[in-house]
């Protein structure tokens, strides 16, 4: 299938004409996202609780020959999630338009936000927010290597709008204590995109065991780490460029605030005043006369 969208664009899009097991099927792919469709057929029926011809139906409604033909589909999807950032380079060096370098960026950009926007599901955002607005619920954030970054303007933020937030540190030996005070109920927010890491996997893992909810922010690949958590949002991130863009993430935790501001404005209302009075006791800001 020259052209095709990713295996999990095309299976969110049959859902509302599949069967009953069809559907089971294909949302026990999506929920294990690529690596349930990698292993034999028998492996993933057993693991969706279908048979194996349901298997081999629900790829040739896709349109592929059969099973192996979508895995090779598939694996041609795991070997772009992994590209190095020099191979993203040359890749795109090799096919630029003629056109400004800002206006291709902008373009890649915008495209990344609209099919991000359509592809994810309102119900699954709200739920997500939810979680992060409970105030009985305290909050952590992780972030790999690049996305760390983003973790730690999440919590300043946050911490703003609500009490018990807290940045997990990038050096791993900080990671157990952080994790021992980790309670049932508790929400780890994760990011995580391509290349994934090995750490934030673990981390992931080891809150979960523990009882807590772990809310994902990843690329349309979907991070490992999906296997752990009760909600994933995935972005669109490429870009021409040696980097995948980290916009559209910052967009989504920009509007997840939003949403969470909107849920806890009557006490949100009331931090927020009080930390300008600090501020203005401080003389933190500069002021213009």
């Amino acid at each position: 299938m020259a052209d095709a969208p990713p295996l999990d664009e095309q299976l969110r899009t049959a859902l509302p004409d599949l069967t009953r097991a069809e559907r089971q099927l294909a949302t026990h792919i999506l929920s294990h996202y690529p690596v349930a469709a990698l292993g034999s057929i028998t492996a993933l029926a057993k693991a969706a609780d279908v048979s194996t011809p349901t298997v081999v139906r629900l790829m040739q409604k896709l349109g592929y020959k059969g099973y192996p033909d979508c895995q090779r589909a598939l694996r041609a999807e795991v070997e772009a999630m992994l590209v190095s950032p020099l191979a993203k380079h040359d890749r795109w060096r090799g096919g630029v338009p003629d056109t400004h370098v800002l206006n291709r960026f902008a373009d890649a950009v915008i495209t990344n936000l609209q099919q991000t926007v359509g592809q994810i599901d309102p119900a699954e955002f709200d739920a997500a927010a939810a979680l992060l607005a409970d105030p009985g619920r305290r909050i952590f954030a992780i972030g790999g290597r690049i996305t760390h970054a983003i973790a730690d303007y999440f919590v300043t933020l946050m911490k703003v709008i609500r009490p018990d937030v807290t940045l997990m540190s990038d050096m791993s030996n900080t990671w157990p204590p952080a994790l021992l005070d980790m309670k049932p109920g508790d929400v780890l927010l994760v990011f995580d995109i391509r290349r994934y890491e090995n750490a934030v996997l673990q981390v992931a893992e080891m809150a979960r065991d523990q009882g807590a909810e772990i809310v994902l922010i990843t690329d349309r690949w979907v991070s490992p780490a999906a296997a752990h958590a009760r909600h994933t949002l995935a972005c669109h991130v490429e870009a021409p460029s040696a980097w995948d863009s980290n916009v559209t993430l910052m967009v989504l935790v920009e509007t997840l605030l939003a949403a969470v501001q909107t849920l806890t404005w009557e006490t949100t209302e009331g931090r927020l005043k009080r930390l300008e009075s600090l501020y203005a006791q401080t003389r933190f800001f500069r002021r213009y006369r």
